[in-house]
């Protein structure tokens, strides 16, 4: 008797491409494995006999097969319409079984795996009666009848672990083995597969150039349902500073834009402890939570960086983490309407280095990447020049849209008084209280790349960004570092805590800049969150490594002046990555201090979740190195399906003991004004 296989059922109505998929993913995984095949429509016992061949192969293939030993079953002739003769199926390392029912309640407690394939119901009928001709034309409806009924009462398509949107290009095989290793009952038996990902070329071409940003972006992308821009909009006006100039330089020194197309191209979305995984036509479900996933895809380098190159992204995982990701580091479960985690897999992209003035067109190697580097090149060349600062720091929209705040000023004023009861109580000492302001408008009245551009220009950002993924889109202006992972172990997080609007004039302007400098509140609520950071990154850091290179400094930006601490520290060898930056989510500045007590405090004051808004964007790079931001000044388009759309705005600050409740409204007003004042909008009068 052999070990017990690994069985992955390929289900689907008639016509979906079963058989062609099976066929070709056994081919596929026999490079590596030893694959058997068993084909369903052998063992119909006619064209009435769905739910009596579901029995006979659950009895006589799948049990035994499962077990480790041979079956032994008997075939159906179809052209006497009477049992055939007697065959035996071995067992493998693999088994595949295709077929409609392969996957019914009966056999799924013996599979491993469930792939279910879908396709046009013109397509299926084409497809199944090219393959079987005019004998099964008599006999389609039939059948189709007994597939609704078996359906009906048995919902595998709804827990399968990977769904197939089978086109008829050959690609489906390809897309599914994409996937197929992220499912934890498979990732031991395709280790080959899996280890197949680390070890991969990386081709990169250097360009001397100083492309229009946006102009390239929308010539590569505009048509992508999945796009980042990881957007140092800044670059060449960096803010003014308290002897950061070198620290500044650096953060808003690459941009990054990619899509998920291509060889290589992935995305996914975690909701509560579930992934949705895609490659072209094929979905995987995998549960657990999303952290732990993080760790089986990033972390141990894949590829090595190219000669010359000076950026620390080498392809990889771009997009955001939601705030309620908190529920895995020692926050509370709160459901969001957005994503917890939207990210794609770029196996391609193009990375701007703004201090050098060049282009860099970054590939992994496959069939595709030679066509698209020569499409890159073209871009980037017919881009024409990086345009100076200007153009409409406004949208023109044909109402300006009217938002609503979740809190009411008098609301959010006596959730001040009680964030300031806790901290008296000595059940935190600085908490981050947020709220959300929030807008319904016709889906064609905005365009959120217009948006994004007019955001940007309004408030360039060392991590301003713009993130697409479908029917959700993220535009940032976000100033803050979140934490830095070099591919070398090197960890840096850089706080912000105290904000000042920009003065009228220049002597206004100082007078401000000098206030936040000496104001001992917002020097008191940095250094608390200093603290915290220090104290996240030491439970990953080399004993000793934890120091603090820049305290309190201030930096000015287009609408505020903000003051700003930077922590280092050095990974110790070995260390997983994704938990290193797990015990660092949320951001603290963006919570209090302690951390995961103030975290069930807020929870009990704001009253929702917060959704992209607090989390942090930017990349997990295939060299173990990652660079993400503070998801804030940030604005949320969710189109709906009727043709709406909903804007949302989060927005907050930092209470302690000695804050003034009024200065802290005012406060959030501030932080919103940049992002209002270019949709046009007002914030809420309540």
């Amino acid at each position: 008797m052999s070990p017990a296989p690994v069985i992955i059922a390929i289900d689907g109505r008639s016509g979906a491409g079963k058989t062609t998929l099976a066929v070709e993913l056994a081919a596929r995984l026999r490079a590596h494995h030893r694959v058997s095949l068993f084909h369903l429509e052998d063992i119909y016992p006619g064209w009435n006999g769905l739910a009596a061949g579901i029995e006979r192969y659950v009895s006589t293939v799948l049990a035994p097969l499962s077990r480790g030993e041979a079956a032994s079953w008997v075939c159906w002739d179809w052209e006497k319409h009477y049992d055939g003769e007697s065959r035996v199926t071995l067992p493998a390392e693999i088994v595949i079984v295709e077929g409609v029912g392969a996957a019914a309640a009966e056999a799924r407690p013996l599979l491993n795996a469930v792939i279910w394939a879908e396709a046009p119901d013109d397509v299926r009928r084409t497809r199944a009666l090219d393959r079987d001709g005019e004998t099964y034309e008599p006999f389609w409806d039939q059948w189709a009848a007994q597939e609704e009924a078996w359906l009906a009462a048995d919902n595998v398509p709804g827990v399968a672990d990977i769904r197939v949107r089978n086109p008829a290009d050959g690609s489906a095989p390809a897309d599914v083995l994409q996937v197929l290793p992220y499912l934890p009952a498979l990732a031991p038996a395709l280790a080959p597969e899996l280890s197949a990902r680390r070890g991969l070329r990386l081709r990169a071409e250097r360009l001397d150039a100083r492309p229009d940003a946006p102009g390239l972006f929308r010539s590569l992308y505009s048509r992508s349902a999945n796009a980042v821009w990881l957007d140092s909009s800044n670059a060449g006006a960096l803010p003014e500073q308290d002897g950061g100039e070198a620290a500044a330089a650096q953060r808003s020194r690459f941009s990054i834009m990619a899509d998920d197309a291509g060889t290589f191209g992935q995305s996914v979305t975690h909701r509560s402890g579930q992934s949705l995984m895609s490659a072209g036509c094929a979905t995987a479900t995998v549960q657990g939570a999303f952290f732990r996933w993080l760790d089986t895809v990033w972390g141990l380098p894949a590829v090595e960086s190219p000669e010359g190159y000076p950026g620390g992204f080498t392809l990889g995982w771009l997009g955001c983490l939601g705030y309620e990701l908190k529920r895995e580091t020692g926050g509370t479960d709160v459901p969001s309407p957005t994503p917890d985690a939207a990210l794609i897999f770029a196996g391609r992209a193009v990375v701007l280095d703004h201090a050098e003035g060049s282009a860099w067109l970054l590939a992994l190697d496959a069939p595709d990447a030679d066509d698209w580097l020569d499409r890159a090149r073209a871009a980037v060349e017919n881009a024409g020049p990086a345009a100076q600062a200007g153009g409409s720091t406004g949208v023109v929209l044909p109402a300006a849209p009217e938002f609503r705040s979740r809190d009411t000023r008098a609301e959010y004023l006596a959730k001040i008084a009680a964030a300031q009861h806790h901290i008296a109580e000595g059940n935190s000492y600085e908490v981050c209280l947020t709220t959300a302001l929030s807008a319904d408008i016709p889906a064609d009245a905005l365009d959120p790349w217009t948006t994004y551009l007019a955001l940007r220009r309004r408030n360039p950002a060392p991590f301003a960004s713009y993130l697409r993924f479908g029917s959700l889109t993220v535009a940032s202006t976000s100033p803050e570092r979140f934490l830095k992972i070099a591919a070398d172990g090197g960890m840096r997080a850089e706080p912000i805590k105290g904000t000042r609007r920009r003065g009228a004039d220049a002597k206004e302007d100082a007078k401000l800049r000098t206030d936040l400098a000496t104001a001992l509140k917002d020097r008191a609520e940095n250094i608390m969150i200093v603290d915290l950071l220090r104290n996240d990154l030491s439970h990953f850091a080399v004993p000793g490594s934890v120091t603090v290179s820049r305290l309190c400094a201030i930096e000015s930006y287009a609408t505020v002046h903000q003051m700003v601490s930077t922590i280092d520290a050095q990974l110790k060898p070995g260390s997983p990555r994704a938990e290193a930056v797990a015990a660092c989510f949320p951001a603290g500045s963006m919570t209090g201090a302690p951390k995961i007590s103030t975290m069930a405090i807020l929870d009990s004051l704001e009253g929702g979740p917060r959704g992209v808004y607090s989390g942090a964007i930017g990349y997990f790079s295939l060299n173990g190195a990652t660079d993400l931001a503070v998801a804030i000044r940030t604005l949320v388009t969710s189109t709906r399906g009727d043709g709406t759309a909903e804007l949302t705005l989060g927005v907050g600050g930092a209470i302690t003991a000695d804050s003034d409740p009024e200065d802290e409204y005012e406060e959030i007003r501030t932080k919103a004004f940049g992002v209002l004042s270019t949709l046009g909008a007002d914030f809420p009068h309540t």
